[in-house]
């Protein structure tokens, strides 16, 4: 009768994930320089409170909390314009909530995409080309 051979167990040779002479990092496999890009992250201190509202009723309140990716640098910047920031993001996070961002999966991609790129085209015209990304670092909807 003719019998597989028997599979070769990485335990007998004492490598439980695989020989490390065969296990090559990523930094030998490029050739390419590694590109180092400064950047830094402003924390906005408050939460942003978004009332949703449903037949002329608050039926709903959404909780966000925001960070910036930003050039190395600029936190000063951004920092000193943060009272008007935080308005102009207000008003793109209503503009979401009235159009139904809010609603039903509001954490779908496609919803989350459109809300963050709204706050990054309101924050760099804000801050003046100094930010990077916009990350929602906590997101929360509480209904009523």
């Amino acid at each position: 009768m003719l019998k597989p051979h028997p599979a070769e167990d990485p335990l007998a040779e004492g490598y439980p994930c695989g020989d490390p002479a065969q296990q090559q990092t990523a930094e030998a496999d490029s050739d390419a320089p590694e590109a180092v890009e400064e950047t830094e992250f402003a924390k906005l201190n408050n939460q942003f409170v978004i009332p949703i509202v449903t037949d002329g009723l608050v039926s709903a309140m959404v909780v966000m909390s925001i960070s910036l990716e930003i050039e190395l640098g600029a936190r000063s910047a951004v920092f000193a314009v943060e009272p008007k920031l935080r308005d102009a993001f207000l008003q793109a996070m209503f503009n979401h909530a009235n159009i139904g961002g809010f609603s039903g999966n509001f954490t779908s991609g496609t919803k989350m995409r459109s809300l963050r790129s709204e706050l990054l085209r309101v924050a760099r015209d804000v801050v003046s080309g100094a930010v990077i990304d916009v990350l929602i670092t906590d997101i929360v909807r509480q209904d009523t």
